[in-house]
């Protein structure tokens, strides 16, 4: 198991933040688009980053704190 500081956990949790800010305005932005390459192009950006955020997430809980 890794250990992180406060200051690295912080960090991933600012980088989820981050993903699941940029992976709902993409999905956002697709459903408001009418050209369907467009969309579909939007959408999977929006997927990268949705998987970004299970990455990390995942990352995340496997850690320990260390003060």
């Amino acid at each position: 198991m890794t250990e992180l500081t406060i200051k690295e956990l912080a960090f991933i949790e600012d980088e989820i933040r981050a993903e699941t800010i940029t992976a709902k305005t993409l999905n956002w932005c697709a459903a408001q688009c009418h050209d369907e390459t467009l969309k579909s192009t939007l959408e999977a950006m929006a997927e990268k980053h949705q998987l970004k955020i299970v990455d990390l997430s995942q990352y995340f809980n496997r850690t320990s704190n260390i003060q």
